[in-house]
């Protein structure tokens, strides 16, 4: 099964002048900036937060919503997408961090690290711990839109 990390974002000019950014799969995260250009980036930052908290959190990360007219898509960074791939992955196995870390050959502290959205790990290593349950990383780079 693949998996995606682009999700559908509702962008809004409020009465104030403010572009307000929200997400239908995350209902927690809201953003906003003076221009639309800023709502966007914003946007970046508004998601990253919103899946590290569920991940934080030991929740659900959603399948992203198809996206409908007048939505924008929102992709999550490329280290955040691979982290929050092998959470997906490890609770679709039912394996805890410390079968994943003796499946490495790590110390739990390691696989922790990669679980942390926000250390910064290496590719490498979490290319190694997606392939250790099974998992593949393929890359796909599009013309920005």
């Amino acid at each position: 099964m693949e998996q995606y990390f682009e999700y559908p974002a509702d962008i809004e000019r409020d009465s104030a002048g403010f572009y307000l950014v929200t997400f239908p799969d995350f209902p927690e995260a809201a953003t906003d900036a003076r221009s639309r250009e800023d709502a966007l980036s914003e946007a970046i930052d508004c998601l990253e937060e919103a899946v590290a908290g569920r991940m934080k959190r030991g929740g659900d990360i959603p399948t992203p919503s198809p996206a409908a007219k007048g939505t924008v898509l929102i992709v999550l960074p490329a280290l955040y997408s691979m982290k929050a791939a092998l959470y997906l992955a490890l609770r679709e196995a039912r394996l805890s961090q410390s079968a994943l870390a003796a499946k490495l050959g790590k110390n739990e502290k390691e696989v922790r690290r990669l679980l942390d959205p926000e250390h910064a790990s290496r590719t490498a290593a979490l290319e190694a711990a997606l392939h250790s349950v099974g998992k593949r990383v393929r890359m796909i780079v599009s013309d920005a839109s």
